[in-house]
């Protein structure tokens, strides 16, 4: 059974950082695909970033440049380092795998969903 456990959220003020941590249970990290989603009260659950099979990682534009994707492949653990916050970047953050490769990166494209962490950015 694939389990993912999300840590690390919290509050902040505007511009500073946290790192979030994704732990991946009961899978071999490298054949899924992970990705951060998050999801604002009253908003559609929209994508951060992911990590491919390949190593390959990819962000979406609101976040590009100000957060990271890192992985421990030993660890099977996946992160995610915030920085230079904003208020809009507060939502609860979910980590999802999928086995293989993914076609859009869709929330309805992952089997498995952690429970997610909360992340909240005052101005």
């Amino acid at each position: 059974q694939v389990q993912l456990v999300e840590s690390g959220g919290g509050s902040v003020q505007s511009g500073g950082s946290l790192r979030l941590s994704c732990a991946v249970s009961g899978a071999t990290f490298t054949d899924y695909a992970i990705g951060w989603y998050r999801q604002a009260p009253g908003k559609e659950r929209e994508e951060v970033a992911h990590l491919e099979t390949d190593g390959s990682t990819s962000y979406s534009e609101s976040v590009k440049g100000r957060f990271t994707l890192t992985q421990d492949n030993a660890k099977n653990m996946l992160y995610l380092q915030m920085n230079n916050l904003k208020p809009e970047d507060t939502a609860m953050y979910y980590c999802a795998a999928q086995i293989g490769d993914v076609d859009s990166w869709s929330p309805s494209d992952f089997r498995y969903w952690g429970q997610g962490t909360q992340v909240t950015v005052s101005s």
